[in-house]
């Protein structure tokens, strides 16, 4: 089974951008949805995007609609998350996590059975 790995997550100043990557552990992304969510401290998980790994199709939370993007490198079987003008509201441990079949279902995070450790972000004002 896939088991998904972040890094890159640290300190930036509101308005600066960081880039957090999703690598895979044990087998390849291919044929997997790469979601991307969050968890503020004392808050539910939000869902951030997701890209269709055979597709390259991405989706995205309004909340983050024109500042974020999602990517892959099939070479180096890893995803990405360019995180731009960010706020302090986007403070949060950001998670990997990946599906095989989710029919559109994107943000739907019990459909994700495969997750990362999570990586801190932090956004100071």
């Amino acid at each position: 089974q896939v088991q998904p790995v972040e890094s890159g997550g640290g300190l930036v100043q509101a308005g600066g951008s960081l880039r957090v990557s999703c690598a895979a552990s044990g087998r390849t992304f291919r044929g997997y949805t790469m979601g991307w969510f969050r968890q503020a401290s004392g808050q539910d998980r939000e869902w951030v995007g997701a890209i269709n790994w055979s597709s390259d199709g991405t989706y995205y939370a309004d909340s983050v609609k024109g500042r974020f993007t999602i990517s892959r490198d099939a070479a180096k079987n890893t995803v990405y998350l360019q995180m731009n003008s960010l706020k302090p509201e986007d403070t949060a441990v950001y998670y990997c996590a990946a599906a095989a079949r989710l029919g559109g279902w994107y943000g739907d995070a019990a459909r994700y059975p495969y997750w990362g450790q999570g990586t801190q972000v932090t956004v100071s004002s």
